[in-house]
């Protein structure tokens, strides 16, 4: 993987987490006129954006393919065990458009993916129960679809089909309580998993793209 791309991974990681943990204190959580803190409720759902950019690499017929990053929107619905612990079901709520390019002859498809997975995840405590870090560990399935090859690339008379990973994810990410049911969210996903490459049938290639996905959403709890 280029050096410069991991660079900028982590800087926008960095990034997003760094602004959620210094927001102001006037966002203190509000109890509301029950007293209970948000995180005895049991469910929470979360709409958001994401940019997912592949860490790995791809190869096609001995040559090397680069996938580049791209953003959808994201949903996740999670039910909490405990004020800990919680269950969450998430995936792109669209399709993540790459664009797939070789150095001999630039870009010769693009191709959409669309991620989903099902994970347990940990929710710390502070004080006051405003700012919540959050670690996850689950399992993701990938669909690719809609392949399309370049009109004037090598491949233009050809399909190239794209099997779908899945496998392992992990997550970390920060919530940030306004009221006792309103919260904005940043996390960073990592999937981990690779998929066969094939020109029309063929096997041609491999993609063990294992992308990081970088999300911010805004979230309700009930």
């Amino acid at each position: 993987m280029n050096p410069i791309r991991k660079t900028q991974i982590a800087s926008v990681l960095a990034i997003a987490v760094a602004g959620v943990m210094a927001a102001p204190a006037a966002f203190a959580q509000d109890k509301g006129a029950s007293g209970k803190p948000a995180s005895t409720k049991h469910f929470a759902v979360v709409g958001g954006y994401a940019h997912q950019e592949p860490t790995g690499d791809a190869t096609l017929d001995g040559a090397e393919a680069e996938f580049d990053g791209t953003g959808a929107p994201t949903l996740g619905l999670s039910y909490y065990i405990n004020d800990n612990v919680a269950i969450e079901a998430w995936g792109a709520a669209d399709q993540f458009q790459h664009r797939v390019t070789t150095a001999a002859d630039g870009k010769i498809a693009t191709v959409a993916s669309q991620p989903y997975a099902l994970s347990a995840q940990y929710h710390f405590r502070d004080g006051n129960d405003t700012v919540r870090p959050y670690v996850g560990l689950g399992y993701y399935q990938s669909n690719f679809s809609d392949e399309d090859q370049d009109d004037q690339g090598p491949y233009a008379d050809n399909h190239i089909g794209i099997e779908s990973p899945e496998g392992p994810m992990a997550t970390i990410g920060v919530d940030l309580n306004f009221t006792e049911h309103v919260f904005a969210r940043a996390d960073a996903r990592y999937l981990h998993g690779s998929s066969d490459i094939a020109v029309d049938g063929t096997e041609a290639g491999e993609a063990e793209l294992n992308p990081v996905v970088i999300g911010i959403g805004v979230g309700a709890r009930f």
